[in-house]
């Protein structure tokens, strides 16, 4: 029975050993090698560049590193890849460097850094195949594919000659100007520059390509700001060489004054309107001057239009060029919102070359702009609010845009320009049927420029002076009271309130070590102390018109190191409730700016901080409101974070005094305050952020 099974065993060992062999059906077969597949082309690369060759072939700055992906049909094998790259020496005799790598999975990347004996200036040809270590692939030249070729350049090119015709370049040449684009050219003597690396110094670098292998190139600048400046240029050859840079130093001067000019502050009666720039202009009767101005600018007195037939001003003449860049912009004040019209307009037969002014949508009024077939629209125009309104077109871009106190509305367009040689018009604008949209309202500073109105000048041209209305240093007290320093309404002590100043007579630790000195005020001789339970301070009216922009600042020091209830140090009240608060909330450790709406109190922005605890310099506090716009901001120090500032369309009307340490309740006055006060400022207008942390020792800005 052994013998049996034995043989039985031996023959089926025989019979699969035959299977292997002839391939039986229904029994295992052995599986044949397969070559390696023919490297892809695509798959090969000097350096990071492809694999190419004639004309095309690739240039490189250094002796690259030949890489290449293989792939074997039999997913699981590993391969080895082996290069061999060839060229002829300086005696025309060909030359071949081999170099095999170890095997890998198939599928990766396999890599040759070529020896340093690689000719400069020579062309070296390469190849690659792929092995198993039993069979090899094709070489990836054979057939259809095709060999890689390179070049190594080893010299970097020279450095470009620079020159601009508008900014010629000079220690003693001043050259007009921001806003206006100039065009530099930059061309080296090396015959294989293929770009130029540019950059004005404190600006992002920029590539331009030669206009020819070897040839000169040219880019565009506006200088968006006035002063010496410099431009580097480097020129870039085919291999990726870069020469030293050309260093172009030209001075920029300010930018040019508008072509036209009208305040539109003459005299009241007046049928002319005087130009600061360009020509006089003729007044409708449904014009009169003398209108006020706006605080905080220089606009002393503004036009008012009626919207009527006659309310309107032409020079009778063409201001500006259509076809090339123009700015237009004026302060304006809409008496009317529910209708389109027109702040300016330039005829171009019966209808007009461009329009700025306010249209009206589906769901509310907006600013707009509309050029060349473009119709630039944004921001909230709202009645009897002043606005400045600035259109744009920029040949150079193609693009209309519209910016509304001095920041960008809407989307910026593509216009098609066009040279209109129309009258200029303030406060209507032409139709098939004659002038339309008149403008209700007042309108001031109207101004035309022939060149781009940068950034800076936007800020500039809409800026608003925040102007002080109200500083209470809060160092002396009469009757119950302390003064404003401008000689405005008092603020009212209550009972848990007074004043605390610096002993004239304090003690000296040297004479007397148990002597406890006197602690310092806040700032300067003296401040307010509050007791937390009644202790309050208020003027009789509103301090700040919440109408409009303002900003209240104030310096405090909490008592108390670890505060049991939320505690007001700034509110004033509104037709339901505080208009506005700001509170510390020693639960969250936060300063909080506080609104209420229909009832119930809404925190607007944020600020983290940790109790004084009776001890410190204080923290300066600034609410700042800038309707212009639509934001409300809670300062802490001079800084914000992401939660300090929020969205306000429009802030309750605010009818009550404001109050120092106390706030409106459920029950009447409550959260009243405990600790110190100093430093009250309240302004009319938005103060510019920049200036918010010297706020606490005062500002000339």
């Amino acid at each position: 029975m052994k013998g049996t099974s034995l043989s039985r065993s031996g023959l089926v060992v025989g019979c699969l050993a035959l299977a292997a062999v002839v391939g039986v059906p229904g029994l295992a077969v052995a599986a044949e090698n397969a070559p390696p597949t023919q490297p892809a082309i695509a798959d090969l690369a000097t350096e990071t560049k492809a694999c190419v060759s004639g004309e095309a072939r690739t240039y490189v700055g250094q002796i690259p590193r030949v890489t290449a992906k293989v792939y074997d049909a039999d997913e699981a094998e590993w391969l080895s890849a082996e290069f061999e790259a060839w060229w002829k020496d300086a005696d025309g005799v060909e030359q071949r460097r081999t170099s095999t790598t170890s095997s890998i999975p198939s599928g990766l990347t396999h890599s040759w850094r070529l020896p340093e004996d690689i000719p400069a200036n020579t062309l070296v040809t390469w190849h690659v195949r792929a092995s198993d270590g039993e069979s090899v692939s094709p070489w990836s030249d054979e057939g259809a594919g095709s060999a890689c070729e390179f070049v190594y350049d080893d010299v970097s090119p020279q450095r470009p000659v620079v020159s601009s015709v508008e900014y010629p370049e000079g220690v003693g040449e001043w050259t007009d100007g921001v806003g206006v684009y100039g065009t530099f050219s930059a061309d080296s003597p090396s015959d294989d520059v293929v770009a130029y690396l540019y950059d004005f110094v404190g600006g992002p670098y920029r590539t331009v390509s030669a206009e020819e292998l070897g040839g000169p190139a040219s880019f565009r600048y506006l200088p968006l700001s006035a002063g010496p400046k410099t431009v580097e240029v480097s020129s870039v050859d085919r291999s990726g060489r870069r020469s030293m840079p050309a260093t172009y130093d030209f001075r920029v001067q300010e930018g040019r004054s508008p072509i036209a000019r009208w305040n539109l502050a003459d005299a009241t009666g007046s049928r002319t309107a005087a130009a600061v720039s360009g020509p006089e202009a003729r007044v409708g009767s449904g014009v009169s001057f003398g209108a006020s101005g706006l605080e905080g600018t220089d606009l002393k007195s503004t036009a008012t239009f009626d919207g009527g037939g006659h309310g309107f001003i032409t020079p009778d003449a063409q201001v500006v060029d259509t076809s090339k860049t123009f700015a237009v912009s004026a302060w304006v004040r809409p008496g009317r919102t529910d209708r389109a019209m027109t702040i300016a307009s330039q005829d171009a037969g019966d209808g007009r070359a461009f329009t700025l002014g306010m249209r009206t949508t589906s769901e509310a009024p907006v600013w707009s702009f509309g050029f060349g077939g473009a119709q630039v629209i944004g921001g909230a125009p709202e009645t009897d609010e002043w606005a400045h309104v600035l259109g744009l077109y920029d040949s150079e871009t193609g693009l209309a845009q519209l910016y509304v106190n001095g920041k960008a509305v809407g989307e910026g367009q593509k216009a098609e320009a066009s040279a209109a040689t129309g009258n200029f018009q303030i406060g209507r604008a032409r139709g098939k049927d004659g002038y339309r949209d008149r403008w209700q309202g007042e309108i001031g500073n109207v101004r035309v420029h022939d060149r781009v109105v940068v950034p800076a000048e936007l800020t500039q041209l809409a800026a608003r002076k925040a102007i002080e209305r109200g500083h209470w240093a809060l160092e002396t007290s009469a009757d119950g009271s302390s003064p404003d320093l401008h000689g405005g309404q008092p603020l009212a002590l209550g009972e848990g309130a007074s004043i605390y100043r610096l002993p004239p007579v304090g003690c000296d630790i040297w004479l007397d070590p148990e002597c406890v000195p006197p602690a310092d005020p806040l700032e300067g001789d003296g401040h307010l102390e509050l007791d937390g339970k009644s202790g309050f301070a208020a003027t009789q009216t509103p301090a700040v018109d919440t109408d409009d922009s303002f900003t209240i600042s104030t310096v405090v020091r909490l008592a108390d190191a670890a505060p049991d209830r939320p505690m007001t140090l700034l509110s004033q009240s509104g037709e339901n409730g505080d208009a506005f608060k700001v509170r510390y909330d020693p639960a969250v450790e936060q300063w909080q700016l506080v609104m209420t709406r229909a009832g119930v109190e809404e925190t607007l922005a944020v600020q983290y901080a940790r109790p004084d605890g009776g001890s410190g310099q204080g923290r300066a506090v600034t609410v700042v409101y800038d309707d212009a716009s639509d934001q409300i901001t809670l300062y802490l120090d001079g800084m914000r974070d992401a939660l300090a500032r929020a969205e306000l369309p429009k802030l309750w009307k605010s009818t009550g005094g404001l109050q120092i340490g106390r706030a409106k309740t459920a029950d009447g006055w409550g959260e009243y305050l405990y600790g110190a006060v100093d430093e009250v400022r309240v302004y009319s207008g938005a103060v510019e952020e920049g200036w918010i942390g010297s706020l606490r020792w005062g500002i000339d800005q």
